[in-house]
């Protein structure tokens, strides 16, 4: 099992920016790609981003190309997400999840190991 701890949410004001970490430990060594995932109150848990553990392979949802930015570290088994010119409407609880196995890189089933979540509120 993979043990994921995100921080860095916050209140930010539109137009702002704002960085999540995630930091994974226990069994890092069977992650093969780290995503982020965001639900916002009343709404279903939806596809943010997700990097491949090797290699750099990198996918965004719609929503955010463009202004948001997965990166990794893997020495230290951390993820961020680098969110820039932040709307309202990407308030949400954020989430961090590895994935280990098979299975596409942006639907929640393919990810085993989740974290607590960060929550991120935008001003208008």
């Amino acid at each position: 099992q993979v043990q994921l701890v995100e921080s860095g949410g916050g209140l930010v004001q539109a137009g702002g920016s704002l960085r999540l970490s995630c930091a994974a430990s226990g069994r890092t060594f069977s992650i093969r790609a780290m995503g982020w995932f965001r639900q916002a109150p009343g709404s279903e848990r939806e596809f943010v981003a997700a990097i491949s553990w090797i290699g750099y392979s990198t996918y965004y949802a719609d929503s955010v190309k463009g202004r948001f930015t997965i990166s990794r570290d893997n020495a230290k088994n951390m993820v961020y997400l680098q969110m820039n010119s932040l709307k309202p409407e990407d308030t949400a609880v954020y989430y961090c999840a590895a994935k280990s196995g098979s299975g596409t890189y942006i639907e929640l089933k393919s990810y085993g190991s989740w974290g607590q979540g960060t929550q991120l509120t935008v001003s208008a």
